[in-house]
């Protein structure tokens, strides 16, 4: 099909051509002479949605796509004089039509990736990468953006390493400097040298070690800025811009922080943010309390900053009004925001408050339609709904059938080897749990035919299996790290809230093969960041096959490349414990698991539940469609409790 498609062009461009009804920016309407109006706008966190489609509920959705940010870059840049846009990373993997291109149909020489040509299409400046552009590996990388008709720069990532991070042999170029005209208040042109430099969270090297390990380095992301802002001046740069796929977190700088932007906009020369990574929105109350920001202006020590929240769901926006001194350029004034594409309304219903631009649909409409038929093949039968709705409060079905499959898989590849006769058991966590993706943002697969779609969604990310061998300590320790989750809870008082929303689901683990309880009146032993905080412990009655886990035994755990190389720091998960790297994705075995099984039946065996306290009462947030599940929810007593915010449902516990 021809691929000649293509919205307003790229670049810094003219606001008033075909946008009559469009009023412009008060910084374009007021600028005087040797003064100009530039607009940079970000999408970040795409992560494939092009389509405003959810592949794993196989329906069309408003809250997410490409195409739907398309038409507000339209309407914004014809709001300004001057307009560029840029991407901050995270776009090859996330949806099915990434895996669909990944293990499906694959990328030779000269192929396009779809995001790659939609992205073509809407007309980017330039992008950074993200941690998730690794994770399918480096060939793939390279063979896809190799179609992008715009620079792709990452200044942390390094292929050789020198002494300093100017003498390094990066990836990617470090960063471009663009020569663009702008427009004055005057209508006099001018040459402006705009410069962006692009960082990803050195923590990839733990993320995709199989695919980076003996490939390439990663840099601390503000070391390596002081390095490259300066000559970036040097080389004549009038303005920089940090595309920085990092989210925002602590001011207090420490080396190979994930969550760099803060301390990175303290580095002389960098003039704005395009801040990403953490799927949220900046300026938002959100980040009221954050030291070094102010969240409503969207500044980070004084620089503006903006962070486009994710799956095409804002247009991140920095209006500078520039001004010519002598030679150079500075930056006057400055105004970001954040621009959603829908909005959820008091009936949790979602409004759409754009259109898609038809445009980007068709460049890809191949490979959605070739998606689709991926992701609708049937591999099996569950007897036993496989939903998520209660998967963080009691023992659940769509995170059974995931240890179920690591289990049957490791157990295979420890036969003949000297492991075998070890007791295995198994990690998972779960992944659609509500939270930040919303009150549908679950997995829920009914009776029936399983298909591609189904296995995708309960599994997210292409994760490979792992063996990790630990003590019987670190197993409990495993489970203490996991127990984060939840608030500390106060006995005999009702209705207290159960669930840490800092949180990440991911990062709660329930391991099968042993049952235990957990105590909520201990505080957890560890805080957000993996570090010890507290002796003691919430985990209790920690028994294997009946008898107590006792701090000597040894365990295998079945678990994922993520968690064995250290992802959210829990103890006995480190590279050291590894046993087994298995060639093979965690979807890939839950697929064979059922072609295996062909009728699959995961109920959750309530392994593990909450220490009982005499009239105490907790609440916690899920899917309004949790309400049909509630009564067969084993080792817990759930009842409705009305209506949560945004959406969501509410339910009681009685401990």
């Amino acid at each position: 099909m021809s691929r000649d498609f293509k919205i307003s062009r790229r670049g810094f461009m003219g606001g008033t051509a075909g946008a009559t009804l469009i009023a412009l920016h008060p910084f374009s309407a007021r600028a005087a002479g040797a003064q100009a109006h530039l607009r940079i706008m970000e999408t970040t966190d795409l992560h494939v949605h092009v389509y405003p489609y959810d592949y794993y509920s196989d329906k069309p959705i408003d809250t997410v796509g490409l195409s739907r940010t398309a038409s507000i870059i339209e309407e914004i840049r014809a709001e300004a004089t001057n307009s560029m846009l840029v991407d901050n990373g995270d776009f090859l993997q996330g949806n099915p039509m990434g895996d669909y291109m990944a293990y499906e149909r694959g990328m030779k020489e000269g192929d396009m990736h779809p995001v790659i040509t939609a992205m073509n299409t809407v007309g980017f400046d330039a992008s950074t990468l993200g941690n998730h552009e690794f994770n399918y590996g480096l060939d793939f990388l390279m063979k896809s953006l190799a179609g992008a008709e715009f620079p792709v720069v990452c200044a942390n990532v390094v292929s050789e390493m020198g002494g300093s991070p100017r003498d390094d042999k990066t990836l990617l170029k470090p960063y471009v400097i663009l020569d663009r005209e702008v427009t004055d208040g005057n209508g006099e042109t001018h040459v402006v040298k705009v410069g962006l430099i692009g960082f990803v969270p050195p923590q990839i090297m733990t993320w995709d070690r199989r695919h980076l390990e003996g490939n390439v380095e990663a840099r601390d992301i503000v070391t390596t800025a002081e390095a490259w802002v300066p000559q970036m001046r040097e080389e004549g740069a009038d303005l920089i811009i940090a595309l920085s796929h990092s989210g925002i977190g602590s001011a207090q700088r420490e080396d190979g922080m994930e969550n760099a932007s803060v301390p990175l906009a303290e580095v002389d020369g960098i003039d704005a943010l395009m801040t990403g990574h953490s799927h949220l929105v900046f300026p938002s109350p959100t980040y009221a309390d954050f030291v070094g920001l102010d969240a409503e202006a969207g500044t980070i020590h004084g620089k503006p900053a903006v962070m486009g929240g994710f799956w095409g769901s804002h247009l991140g926006v920095i209006d500078l009004l520039l001004e010519k001194d002598g030679n150079e350029w500075r930056v006057l004034s400055a105004e970001t925001e954040a621009r959603p594409i829908s909005k959820r309304n008091e009936d949790r219903s979602v409004t759409a408050l754009v259109e898609d631009v038809p445009a980007v649909l068709a460049s890809v409409e191949a490979e959605h339609q070739a998606t689709l038929e991926y992701v609708r093949r049937a591999v099996g039968e569950t007897a036993a709904p496989l939903h998520s709705y209660f998967a963080l409060v009691a023992d659940d079905p769509s995170v059974q059938i995931v240890s179920n499959a690591q289990l049957w898989y490791i157990e295979q590849m420890m036969q003949g080897t000297e492991y075998e006769g070890l007791p295995i058991i198994s990690a998972a966590a779960p992944f659609k749990a509500g939270g930040r993706g919303g009150p549908e943002y679950y997995t829920d697969v009914p009776v029936g035919p399983v298909a591609i779609k189904n296995v995708a969604d309960l599994y997210l990310y292409p994760n490979t299996v792992r063996a990790v061998k630990v003590t019987g300590a670190e197993v409990k320790g495993w489970l203490e790290r996991s127990a984060g989750m939840f608030n500390q809870i106060t006995p005999g008082e009702p209705d207290q809230v159960l669930l840490n929303p800092d949180f990440p689901s991911y990062n709660f683990d329930v391991i099968d093969g042993v049952t235990y309880k957990i105590d909520l009146s201990k505080p957890s032993m560890f805080d957000s960041d993996g570090a010890e905080v507290s002796e003691g412990g919430r985990i209790v009655d920690l028994m294997f096959e009946g008898a107590p886990v006792t701090d000597d035994m040894e365990f295998i755990v079945a678990t994922n490349n993520y968690r064995a190389g250290g992802g959210g720091s829990f103890p006995g998960a480190n590279p050291e414990n590894i046993i087994f790297e298995g060639p093979d994705t965690n979807r890939d075995v839950i697929v064979r698991y059922i072609v295996d099984k062909g009728t699959i039946d995961p109920k959750a065996d309530a392994n593990w539940t909450f220490a009982s306290m005499e009239g105490t009462t907790v609440l916690f947030d899920t899917g309004p469609a949790a309400t049909a599940y509630a009564d067969a929810v084993e080792g817990v007593t759930i009842e409705p409790a009305g209506d949560g915010p945004d959406g969501f449902a509410r339910f009681r516990i009685t401990l």
